[in-house]
């Protein structure tokens, strides 16, 4: 089913996810594309690919530009059984835009069942730029067996036996709503800096805060202004959990919830939250006109799904987890005051 390269290590097995990691091979693309059902990414790449990178001797990717990176990891899915990626939590909170591509691809982030051919992963940094080098890890796969969402209906069932935030609200999934109260000059968010230095992915706790956000502070009013463009770390209000026996996504787009994108890391792991509050982190980007945000404005939407079987261990528990217990925080390449 997974096709796993040499030096494969635990590390990389997450409760309910594997990460992935980035091969030797990277092109600068002109534009990001999908191969379409009819041409493997080597096809497309012969008219796109502007240059190639070795990530053996690491490089770095340049905001604003679009990279194609071969992954190290390949699959054989059995009828039946398909994947979906999404990017890692430390990945989006950097606003680093990652899909994942598959030969014969028509979607992005979703592989067929029955598909058995190399990954690759669409990479495109869009505030910092970063280094990366192969080994690398930036997005992650979930492998599925049929349909194993809950429905509404079965959502606000697990949520009168095991609350799963504090409001319970459910439509689409588990709404949550951004927090922007606090005390007087208490910071509520940040938002990125567009002229900061590089980000080494792999360099943990290396990086001063202040050289790449700027705190915004409670707003007296209720709400903020969200800047086209601009790039903003925000909290939901709400603590959430979600149960050994399920896992989460996190809608990424939802125009419904107003002029912005909320959310590039999608997956949260059986056992986030419990034993520990824990809130949702917002990777918030603005669209093309101001949009005003306020607090307990709804900013994402969760999809729970069962899994075929209790994990051996869940997030949190003996993982280093980075981020179970979290209010609002950076990625954890940033120094934590």
């Amino acid at each position: 089913m997974l096709r796993l390269p040499s030096g494969f290590g635990p590390r990389q097995l997450q409760p309910a996810s594997l990460d992935l990691t980035l091969g030797r091979r990277a092109w600068r693309v002109r534009a990001a594309f999908l191969p379409g059902a009819e041409r493997t990414v080597a096809d497309r790449l012969s008219g796109l690919a502007l240059h190639e990178l070795d990530l053996s001797r690491g490089a770095v990717l340049e905001k604003g530009c679009v990279y194609l990176i071969e992954l190290r990891e390949a699959l054989s899915l059995p009828e039946g059984v398909s994947a979906g990626a999404n990017p890692k939590s430390s990945t989006g909170r950097i606003d680093v835009f990652v899909r994942l591509v598959t030969d014969n691809g028509t979607a992005y982030e979703r592989v067929p069942d029955g598909y058995e051919g190399p990954l690759y992963a669409e990479v495109s940094p869009r505030t910092f730029s970063v280094l990366v080098r192969e080994g690398s890890t930036l997005n992650q796969l979930r492998l599925r067996r049929g349909d194993a969402f809950l429905s509404d209906a079965e959502l606000r069932r697990v949520h009168e036996g095991r609350a799963l935030s504090e409001n319970g609200a459910i439509g689409g999934g588990l709404r949550l709503s951004v927090n922007l109260a606090g005390r007087e000059a208490e910071t509520v968010g940040y938002r990125a800096r567009r002229h900061a230095g590089l980000i080494d992915v792999d360099r943990t706790g290396a990086l001063d805060p202040a050289d790449f956000w700027e705190p915004i502070a409670a707003p007296a009013e209720g709400f903020i202004v969200l800047d086209p463009d601009e790039f903003y770390i925000l909290a939901s209000r709400e603590t959430l959990c979600v149960p050994p026996d399920l896992a989460a996504e996190m809608v990424a787009i939802d125009t419904e919830l107003g002029a912005f994108r909320a959310h590039y890391a999608g997956f949260f792991d059986p056992g986030f939250g419990t034993g520990a509050p824990s809130r949702a982190v917002l990777e918030v980007r603005g669209y093309d006109a101001p949009f005003v945000l306020e607090h307990g404005q709804v900013a994402a939407r969760l999809l729970y799904e069962r899994l075929t079987g209790a994990p051996e261990t869940v997030y949190g528990a003996g993982l280093g987890s980075n981020y179970q217990g979290q209010g609002l925080r950076l990625s954890k390449h940033f120094a934590r005051g």
